[in-house]
């Protein structure tokens, strides 16, 4: 039986298939775009030497799990509320039959304050990287779990670059390495699993020993409030990426605030 990141895959590699344009023309008018926000500098930033936990706050209107979550929301409301409430840096989900997700709420996003934005789509094409640069995101998410070696190594070098920043996402040791290896330095964990989508809580607290002490290390999905946030600041990340625990509660600014914890509190 196909599971939910088969069929996600397979709609976006059927797309990439059937897209004609030139590479090469997309990547050099990436390259001439205005210089991108630095993604890892803002939350370095947010860090404040290592006294706060970063937070990434998501766009996110639905999830091929649960369904809709805020099918109706403001992107560009949403995201000057996350902004007030202390985000280090923004995330949009772009794909759209999946996740309801477009190109129109990551440009409503950049355009309604100054955080960087990350494009949070499965990545899957040279193309698709191109695109996250031409759309306005200053950073492109790979996903260790849906990409050989070859197109981890090759998109993350297009990503650099044409002026990106990438976070690669990974789910377990092995991804680890593979992240390591092509030079990496933001790594996200991912604590959903991608096959059967349930959350595993103590996936992030294993994995983060392992990250060598140059990557800035995010922690995603699964952080419902503060005693998460403290959680996996106490295990050494640097920065939680939050989505669906803030699109879901009635005031973002609040929510995003109380996730900026501490960890020398704890």
């Amino acid at each position: 039986m196909a599971t939910y990141l088969d069929r996600i895959l397979d709609s976006h590699r059927a797309a990439a298939r059937n897209d004609g344009r030139s590479v090469e023309r997309l990547a050099t008018e990436a390259a001439g775009m205005a210089p991108a926000r630095s993604f890892t500098a803002a939350l370095k930033a947010a860090v404040d030497g290592g006294d706060r936990l970063a937070v990434i706050s998501e766009v996110k209107r639905r999830s091929p799990s649960k369904g809709d979550l805020a099918a109706d929301l403001d992107a560009a409301a949403l995201a000057r509320s996350y902004a007030a409430g202390g985000a280090a840096c923004l995330s949009v989900l772009t794909d759209e039959v999946y996740f309801g997700g477009s190109v129109a709420d990551l440009q409503a996003v950049r355009g309604a304050c100054a955080l960087p934005v990350l494009r949070k789509d499965f990545t899957v094409s040279a193309a698709d990287v191109c695109d996250a640069r031409l759309m306005g995101a200053d950073c492109v998410l790979l996903i260790a779990a849906a990409l050989d070696d070859a197109e981890l190594g090759s998109f993350h070098d297009l990503a650099r670059d044409i002026g990106l920043e990438v976070l690669v996402e990974i789910h377990d040791e092995a991804e680890l390495a593979r992240a390591v290896s092509i030079g990496a330095t933001l790594i996200g964990v991912n604590q959903r699993d991608l096959v059967t989508f349930e959350v595993d809580a103590a996936r992030a607290a294993r994995i983060a020993p392992q990250m060598p002490s140059g990557v800035v290390r995010v922690a995603e999905s699964g952080i419902g409030g503060p005693a998460d946030a403290a959680r996996l600041a106490a295990a050494g990340y640097h920065a939680v990426l939050v989505g669906e625990s803030l699109v879901t509660r009635g005031d973002p600014a609040a929510s995003v605030k109380a996730l900026r914890v501490d960890p020398a509190a704890g």
